[in-house]
């Protein structure tokens, strides 16, 4: 709890916060902008977490709300951490924040909503 406490306390010290490019393999991407300002209602999506694409069989959507599957686990997917613009990536994205058994999520994007 500590970790999450901390893990969100933190970046809400500090101003902008760039995305996490931690090898630069995503430097030259026409995305790149857009990442890094991308967020939910629990803040900037990659200023906490990385991001990961999410292929089709490991998410869902009931009832208007998503899960989503990380580490042979289906979390639910808290409705403050759904982007709501449209996805330019394309692929269904999740940010996670991993401690110990659990998982946080900070953002999920669906796949193209166009």
């Amino acid at each position: 709890m500590l970790f999450l406490t901390v893990g969100i306390l933190v970046p809400c010290f500090f101003g902008g916060v760039n995305a996490r490019d931690l090898d630069g393999r995503y430097a030259d991407s026409p995305l790149r902008d857009w990442f890094n300002h991308l967020s939910s209602s629990r803040g900037l999506c990659c200023s906490m977490a990385d991001g990961q694409a999410v292929a089709d069989p490991d998410w869902e959507s009931k009832d208007g709300h998503y899960r989503v599957r990380l580490g042979n686990k289906w979390v639910d997917v808290p409705d403050e951490a759904l982007i709501t613009e449209p996805n330019r990536a394309g692929r269904t994205m999740v940010w996670g924040i991993y401690s110990d058994d659990e998982v946080w999520i900070t953002c999920f994007m669906p796949g193209s909503m166009t």
